[in-house]
């Protein structure tokens, strides 16, 4: 069975819950499709979570990775297309707010997706889904992690796919939060996740 490293992050900001967590958790040492997953949560942390990813991919040689985050606020799962090399933003949770700097000195503008993004979208819309695919995975923690991910391939010359998704609030965030926002159940969060990593089959 192939291996599927799959990150999520701790809570962040103004948001006391991260729904990425219960699905790393709930899906961590599972079978899904081909794929045995092995769960990491990542740091919320410009230092950190490039580095603790980056170990993980080294350490456990997965033959796919696929990272999580939260977009409060989005209605739908929504692949990324594309990670810049820029960190910017509100500070992390170690207090650390970089301005226009780059994630790699010499490393591209941009890389792409390498998940089949197309696909898991219409997969997730066939079975009800509301799924988009985003173009801008913003400057902050989750195009930090893509970038690095795909970065560290590429410079290994593999073949690995990789790329980021991002997922809407839960209902229970939502209902712990002070700002109004869309949501979506914690079942049928996972149930989404489940469907994006069967397509990579």
């Amino acid at each position: 069975m192939k291996k599927l490293l799959l990150t999520g992050f701790e809570p962040f900001l103004d948001f006391p819950i991260n729904p990425t967590v219960k699905i790393v958790n709930a899906l961590d040492g599972k079978a899904v499709g081909n794929y045995e997953i092995m769960g990491h949560l990542l740091p919320v942390d410009f230092n950190l979570a490039p580095k603790e990813i980056a170990e993980e991919v080294m350490a456990k040689k997965p033959d796919a990775v696929i990272s999580l985050g939260l977009a409060a606020g989005r209605t739908a799962i929504t692949p990324e297309r594309i990670a810049i090399n820029c960190q910017d933003g509100e500070p992390d949770n170690s207090g650390v707010a970089p301005e226009d700097k780059l994630i790699e000195e010499n490393g591209p503008d941009g890389y792409f997706s390498t998940l089949p993004i197309r696909r898991m979208v219409n997969r997730l819309k066939e079975a009800g889904y509301p799924s988009a695919i985003s173009n801008s995975a913003g400057t902050y923690l989750c195009n930090n992690v893509m970038y690095s991910v795909l970065h560290l391939l590429k410079s290994a010359n593999s073949e690995v796919p990789a790329g980021f998704v991002h997922i809407p609030a839960s209902h229970e965030l939502a209902a712990a939060s002070k700002k109004s926002m869309a949501s979506w159940s914690d079942t049928d969060l996972l149930e989404a996740i489940k469907l994006i990593i069967k397509e990579l089959d």
